[in-house]
């Protein structure tokens, strides 16, 4: 090899170098089983039998209570004893976990299981960490805090959205109506089964909000500061998928296809949660459900085509990419691009049945300074963000999407 080819190889080796030095470490962790298809249900009986537990306790939701009742059979004919709690019905609080806490501690469950949405598998998956760990609930708070969970758990979704039954996350509603995360990778399942058929049942509006929380799980896990591109594969894919099915779901709630492919852009959606997490649609969305009670899904389309148009003005080249995912033509620039991509977000919100603004979910514009200062607080989504977010900004985007 000659001098001016030892040195172009050199050259691009410390290319190459620099490079893998770039890349940041991820740490994957998602269930030890992870079952998606029609038929899950019948899947998980067949193994929850074979592991060979006794007392199980069931976190559910009434709805349910029939459709459920031929796999219970199944379960108690095999000499499994069941308690079933349906007491979390919107998002849960401490208060309502510790009460369900105490009802499996008095039962002396020797695993638990969570068949609902995605209040009812953060409670479950919780539940299964604090009934034998010496941890208090105020220590386990917050981000890695979590350092034990030895009762089995496993997650069985009946929405299409928070991406729970795959992730380490469990949010709770405090004393001070603020959302406070429990972020452990102790909170990931043992394992999950997701079958489309049980999310048939869903009503329109519920089936497209919790499609587009799903669909900004993976959004933001994409235009993340600390985005990687093994999460990318997942986020991309994830977008695309409920973009592309989610009208049909919510126009025919009886489509398996599109629900199988809203649910499967979903769970894409959880494992993105864990290695990188959502950003600024997320932090400003928790305001609106402590002050208004709107629920999260619904919060999150209110936000997420204003939060786009802000941060597109920092970095377009992302948003070039989502908007191309979502069908937008190529423009001339990435930020017009990009912009299309904002538009085409807005007709499948107002197509799937949902408010665009805020005022038409009931905000009143002078609560935005208080619902700017709760956003605020929520450093943990905010720093994620691609673009810096301090009160003003809040106000500004709140603005927008009044």
């Amino acid at each position: 090899m000659n001098l001016k080819g030892f040195l172009v190889l050199k050259s691009c080796c410390i290319e190459l170098y620099v490079k893998r030095e770039r890349m940041k470490e991820i740490v994957i962790l998602n269930p030890n089983r992870v079952v998606f298809g029609e038929g899950s249900m019948q899947r998980f009986v067949g193994d929850f039998v074979e592991k060979g537990f006794k007392r199980l306790f069931l976190l559910s939701i009434t709805e349910l209570s029939h459709a459920l009742v031929p796999f219970l059979n199944t379960l108690t004919s095999q000499g499994v004893e069941i308690v079933i709690d349906e007491s979390i019905v919107g998002e849960p609080t401490f208060d309502d976990f510790n009460k369900t806490l105490e009802k499996a501690i008095a039962f002396n469950a020797d695993s638990v299981v969570g068949i609902g949405g995605g209040s009812v598998l953060d409670v479950a998956k919780l539940v299964a960490a604090q009934l034998k760990n010496t941890q208090t609930l105020d220590e386990i708070k917050g981000i890695g805090n979590l350092k034990e969970r030895q009762i089995y758990v496993a997650c069985i979704p009946t929405t299409s959205g928070t991406g729970s039954e795959v992730s380490p996350n469990a949010i709770f509603v405090n004393e001070l109506g603020e959302k406070v995360g429990i972020i452990s990778p102790f909170l990931v399942p043992d394992a999950a089964y997701i079958d489309p058929v049980l999310t048939v049942s869903l009503p329109k509006s519920i089936t497209a909000a919790t499609g587009i929380d799903a669909l900004t799980h993976c959004l933001e896990a994409y235009t993340n500061k600390f985005a990687h591109p093994f999460v990318d594969l997942y986020a991309l894919e994830g977008v695309r998928l409920i973009a592309k099915y989610l009208k049909r779901a919510c126009d025919n709630g009886s489509d398996l296809e599109a629900r199988a492919q809203v649910a499967l852009g979903s769970m894409y959606g959880g494992m993105c949660l864990g290695p990188v997490n959502t950003a600024a649609v997320h932090a400003l969305s928790y305001p609106l459900g402590v002050e208004y009670h709107i629920p999260h899904g619904l919060s999150n389309a209110l936000l997420l085509p204003y939060v786009m148009e802000y941060n597109i003005e920092t970095d377009a080249s992302k948003y070039e990419r989502i908007a191309e995912v979502l069908g937008a033509e190529k423009k001339a620039t990435s930020k017009e691009t990009a912009l299309e991509g904002v538009k085409i977000m807005k007709q499948l919100i107002a197509d799937c049945g949902l408010p665009l603004t805020l005022s038409e979910a009931g905000v009143k514009e002078e609560s935005i300074p208080q619902l700017a200062e709760g956003a605020i607080k929520v450093q943990r989504l905010l720093k994620n963000n691609i673009r810096e977010i301090a009160v003003e900004d809040a106000v500004a985007i709140y603005q927008s999407a009044f």
